[in-house]
């Protein structure tokens, strides 16, 4: 199984290669076709179908698979949240995973909120730099215990679930 990422991220590509230990995985840098920052889970769903569809397009992969992080706003429980999503395709069905949701201290919302992206946020606030290339925010806020690869593998199983073994009669286009 040949599988294309649409990113250079090497964190996402080892969330790919965690789910898919067999299969040979190649990034693949393309446009999510979103902001920097997704806001809500609309845009974050968005990008990572366009960049499952660029990836899978780019290359000659069996499955193209996209994942992007974004904030969303929730009234319940309230606050400002990081949201992670995947979607895998195979050129006619597509399927999507979500990761784990937390919510952003008050502190880092409101500079998101004002149009600041939160990986740069993050790293001026921990003077740290490419944290989403590390354990991202989901590792900070998690005090390490989840790793940004633990959370958007959770993401890519969910999406890559309905394309393995039973899962492959309900995967939805």
């Amino acid at each position: 199984m040949y599988v294309a990422v649409g990113s250079q991220n090497p964190v996402k590509v080892a969330a790919v290669e965690r789910v898919v230990p067999a299969a040979s995985v190649a990034a693949v840098g393309v446009d999510s076709g979103v902001s920097e920052q997704p806001r809500g889970r609309e845009a974050t769903v968005t990008g990572a179908r366009n960049r499952a569809e660029a990836a899978l397009s780019s290359a000659d992969a069996d499955y193209g698979v996209g994942i992007e992080g974004g904030v969303t706003e929730r009234e319940h429980p309230a606050g400002l949240w990081l949201v992670m999503w995947a979607a895998v395709t195979d050129g006619s069905e597509t399927a999507f995973g979500a990761g784990p949701s937390i919510r952003l201290p008050e502190a880092v919302a409101t500079r998101v909120k004002s149009g600041e992206e939160l990986g740069p946020v993050l790293d001026d606030r921990l003077g740290r730099q490419a944290l989403g290339e590390q354990e991202g925010a989901v590792g900070v806020y998690t005090a390490g215990r989840v790793s940004r690869t633990d959370a958007l593998a959770d993401a890519v199983a969910g999406a890559f679930g309905p394309f393995l073994g039973d899962g492959r009669s309900v995967a939805e286009g």
